[in-house]
């Protein structure tokens, strides 16, 4: 029987980005890596946002390497159509970036990504074996080794380890074996999506004014996305000339047919700018999910072992938090393996995982309530331009700065947060109830789509604060920060129903957004 300190099951992304970091932060430590497959295959998930970017390029060193194989990431990019879907890409309101970001993020090639690293592991010094099925996984209790039988081509194998991390994704062997998977009954929503050989180049498409109201930036390098009624498409380039497109929504889960390649192909024909975009274009290679979102009712426990990525949880990939989270996760798991190796006594190891477990919990939760039931207020650029306010302005503001100044390690800082969960949680559900109730009235009036052509909206215009985000921001400039977000967010949502209160009125307190009244 083989001996491990750490023995992570899956190697994926979250797998095999734990793998590297443990040998960066404990090198003294025996890592195993266990992956079934024996080559890398292409995955969604290709589209980074700025606490993934942070975690690859400062936690995990892969700054030169992201930037030499795959694509720098030019922003989020939103597109609006006519009730009809018929309006030409030129005609559509827009909302996106006229330069790069000033915090990094990136497209990636998955494929490429996790066949690399699996490499890099291997040359570190880490037990990688593929072609490998964890058959069997015997937990140990009150601080007993984990057991696991391994099988491959050439037989069986027995390991024993100290910690066991279950980075296995939607297969998640041991969240299954535990029963930790909980349902999203709230979200339910599906995706297809597909790799496609000679997508047309968008910034070759249109006139010079239609290039020069984003000063010539480039379109192709964001992740576009094309925002409909109850659903959303997207456009992701790659490396090499391939680019993944892909509808998330209702509609995935409600009709099998389009997650085929002719009924999603005949979908994408449906829309005439994406038609556009498509016209000669060559399919590689489709994936659907006929329902994405769920929960767990456990992260990590005290008898060191623990999930990461999508062996925990999934939300929604609207504004890509998949490798948010595993950047937690994995951040969360090293430092509770770095400190039981440094010879933390159980108590204290303890205290830290409930603080961890609660936190992950939180975060999920809040992500949750971004989407959840919000489907209808994607296709009005006028409301959608508001909610991008509220939550991008949200995430840099509370979970990016943060992050970035590893605040979200400080037992301190959790405990504040923590203690705020209630608060904040009910904020998101207000500003919930107020975005459907915009939708409700927009549609009602006949108004929903009346700005959908023609328009053009800089997404950093009311993110004054995004270059300070990773500087240390005192809790007082986060909390003001918060209440101008809330506050331009309730007068310009006042302003769309018709209501008096509307921009320009008294500014309320922070207090007056938490607590179970509406805001208008």
């Amino acid at each position: 029987m083989r001996e491990l300190d750490v023995a992570v099951v899956g190697g994926g992304l979250a797998g095999n980005l734990l793998a590297r970091q443990l040998r960066i932060a404990c090198p003294e430590l025996a890592v195993g890596l266990f992956e079934r497959s024996t080559g890398t295959a292409y995955k969604v998930g290709e589209a980074t946002v700025e606490i993934a970017a942070n975690y690859l390029t400062r936690r995990l060193r892969l700054t030169n390497y992201l930037y030499e194989h795959h694509l720098p990431k030019n922003g989020l990019r939103y597109f609006f159509d006519s009730p009809d879907r018929a309006s030409p890409l030129e005609r559509m309101s827009e909302m996106g970036t006229v330069s790069l970001p000033f915090h990094p993020a990136f497209q990636l090639d998955r494929a490429r990504l996790e066949a690399d690293l699996l490499e890099m592991n291997r040359r570190d010094g880490v037990h990688v074996r593929t072609g490998a099925r964890v058959e069997d996984i015997e937990l140990g209790s009150g601080g007993g080794v984990h057991r696991l039988r391994v099988e491959d081509a050439s037989g069986s194998s027995l390991y024993a380890a100290r910690w066991l991390v279950d980075a296995g994704g939607r297969a998640a062997i041991l969240a299954r074996q535990l029963g930790l998977r909980t349902e999203q009954q709230d979200h339910r929503i599906g995706s297809v999506w597909a790799r496609f050989e000679g997508v047309a180049d968008i910034d070759s498409l249109g006139s010079e004014a239609f290039r020069a109201r984003i000063r010539h930036t480039s379109r192709r390098l964001s992740t576009i996305h094309f925002w409909y009624r109850g659903y959303w498409i997207w456009f992701i380039p790659l490396r090499g000339g391939l680019t993944s497109v892909g509808v998330t929504g209702r509609n995935v889960t409600e009709r099998a047919a389009l997650r085929t390649s002719e009924g999603f192909r005949a979908f994408l024909e449906e829309h005439a700018a994406i038609a556009t975009l498509m016209r000669g274009a060559k399919l590689v290679d489709l994936g659907s999910f006929a329902r994405i979102a769920y929960g767990t009712r456990r992260f990590f426990h005290p008898d060191r072992w623990g999930l990461s990525g999508e062996a925990a949880t999934a939300a929604d990939p609207l504004y890509s938090p998949g490798s948010d989270f595993i950047a937690l996760e994995n951040d969360y798991l090293t430092d509770l393996i770095a400190r039981d190796a440094a010879g933390e006594s159980r108590e204290a190891l303890g205290e830290r995982f409930e603080l961890y477990e609660r936190f992950m919990h939180f975060r999920h939760e809040a992500a949750m309530l971004l989407y959840a039931g919000l489907y209808d207020t994607l296709g009005s650029y006028e409301l959608a331009c508001l909610k991008w306010d509220f939550d991008i302005g949200c995430y840099y503001n509370l979970w990016v700065s943060a992050y970035m100044t590893d605040r979200h390690l400080d037992a301190d800082h959790l405990r504040s947060q923590l203690r705020m969960r209630p608060y904040i949680l009910q904020a998101l559900r207000n500003f919930a109830d107020l975005f459907r109730r915009v939708a409700d009235e927009l549609d009602a009036r006949g108004s929903y789509y009346r700005e959908n052509l023609g328009r053009f909206y800089h997404g950093l215009t009311h993110l004054e604060f995004a270059e300070a985000v990773g500087t240390d921001r005192s809790e007082q400039d986060v909390m003001d920060t918060t209440a101008r977000i809330f506050n331009r967010v309730r007068s310009q949502s006042a302003g769309l129903l018709g209501l008096p209160d509307a921009e320009g009125g008294e500014s309320l307190p922070l207090s007056a957004f938490l607590g179970k009244r509406p805001l208008l």
